[in-house]
């Protein structure tokens, strides 16, 4: 539960906007801009029963889903209290910190995914991992022209958690293994052409959007609302001057790169990439082969095994391997070398793809879990 003496609501601010009917749209905005807005635990405290109660109160017809400050929505989840769990842990244990966090935040994520009223979720600036978490679910996903999203999970010994089995697994193609195994970074066009988001805004307009939702008259009727939500944002959508969608412009490469074969010789077809003429292709090749290669190979298995799984489903296979890698891979050692010791120098274990047995990848897929209610 919620420590009083160790968090304050501000970490997120709930305010209402009054319609013109009457009704209201619930606001929900993250508020730690120095952790470029990192969902903590905390955070999720304060999210989860507030959604939970917006969704039956009959006087809120919709939510928005904002952040303080100019340079991120989110950035990802809470790394440092991650790994401060992993490491007061005894090896092989289940670190009790870390499965809560990932227990708590995939329910949110459901909840926002499942969510019976409109989301306005407005991506501007960085969204990583879980930031995408939450930005992913909602009924309205806002990108801008300088919204950067990744799912760089191969940097940090994890894989793209946080429903990133489903929602990458229905990107067109096959870009959204590519974007799992490399962590790629995408632009407002890439998000809007992979289906991560459903507008383009300049965050120079959020105040006309929410004006907007303010002189609106909403009904009590959720498929109204999502509709007249959407015709307002499409009028202030922008059409022209966006910078290129990488995916787009490199779909045959990528569709090419990862094939229909074995990750092994996925993984040679990326390595020759390092050295492409394309910068955003280099780079994403090139975390390709600095990254976990167990990551890689847990990426791999779930792209195959999730394409039937309901998001349910998913969320209860990924709370499996996400603990797992708490407990025994090579997730406390990415965050070290990423954001503790900042040396960039990660010792992955196994250190080769070539090492990463089928049995050993299996083993992430077993542990118990608590969210089997979820339906």
């Amino acid at each position: 539960m919620l420590d009083p003496h160790r968090v304050t609501e501000d970490v997120v601010l709930f305010t209402e906007i009054d319609t013109a009917c009457g009704r209201v749209f619930a606001r929900a905005t993250l508020n730690s801009p120095p952790t470029l807005n990192a969902l903590s635990l905390d955070m999720i405290e304060l999210l989860e029963p507030k959604f939970a109660q917006w969704a039956k109160d009959p006087r809120v017809i919709g939510v928005v889903l904002d952040a303080v400050g100019d340079k991120a929505f989110c950035a990802g989840g809470d790394l440092q209290m991650l790994y401060a769990s992993m490491r007061e842990t005894p090896e092989g244990e289940v670190p009790r910190r870390a499965a809560e966090f990932f227990e708590r935040e995939y329910r949110l994520d459901y909840l926002i995914h499942t969510y019976p009223k409109p989301i306005l979720c407005w991506g501007h600036g960085i969204v990583m991992g879980g930031g995408i978490g939450l930005f992913a679910g909602a009924s309205h996903r806002v990108a801008t022209p300088r919204t950067r999203l990744a799912m760089p999970e191969i940097t940090v010994g994890l894989y793209p958690d946080v429903g990133g089995s489903w929602f990458l697994r229905r990107a067109p193609g096959k870009s959204g293994l590519f974007l799992a195994l490399t962590g790629a970074l995408l632009n407002a066009a890439d998000a809007r052409f992979v289906g991560l988001a459903d507008f383009v805004l300049a965050h120079e307009d959020k105040d006309r959007v929410l004006a907007s939702i303010a002189g609106g008259h909403w009904s009590d009727a959720a498929a109204d609302n999502r509709n007249q939500l959407s015709r307002s944002l499409d009028r202030l959508a922008l059409r022209e001057g966006l910078p290129e969608a990488q995916v787009r412009k490199h779909y045959d490469l990528l569709d090419a790169t990862i094939g229909n074969d074995s990750l092994l010789d996925i993984a040679g077809r990326l390595q020759a990439l390092t050295t492409h003429e394309d910068a955003w292709i280099a780079a994403a090749a090139t975390n390709f082969v600095k990254g976990s290669p167990t990551s890689a190979a847990l990426s791999f298995a779930l792209w195959r095994r999730v394409l039937h799984l309901s998001m349910a489903d998913v969320l209860r296979l990924e709370y499996h391997v996400s603990v797992t890698c708490a407990r025994i891979g090579d997730f406390a050692e990415g965050i070290r070398a990423l954001i503790i010791d900042k040396d960039r120098n990660p010792r992955w274990r196994p250190a080769r793809l070539a090492d990463v047995s089928d049995a050993y990848i299996q083993s992430f897929m077993q542990a118990p879990h608590p969210l089997a209610d979820l339906v």
